[in-house]
């Protein structure tokens, strides 16, 4: 996954984990590859959003199909 955009980002968290729940995780959830940040942190931080997904990807355990 190229270039991965903050909508895109958004709309895969959302995929993953449901509209309802999506947002509230990414705010709440700390993640060690993100340097301990939560995925809203991180992103606020600069971190690009394709890194981010990575470490969402990894932490939720999703298919490889989705990375």
């Amino acid at each position: 996954m190229s270039g991965v955009r903050h909508t895109e980002l958004d709309a895969r968290l959302r995929e993953a984990l449901g509209d309802g729940y999506a947002d509230f995780w990414a705010g709440r959830t700390v993640i060690a590859a993100l340097d301990g940040r939560t995925p809203h942190q991180a992103l606020a931080d600069g971190v690009p959003p394709k890194q981010v997904w990575a470490a969402v990807w990894e932490v939720l355990g999703l298919p490889a199909s989705q990375r």
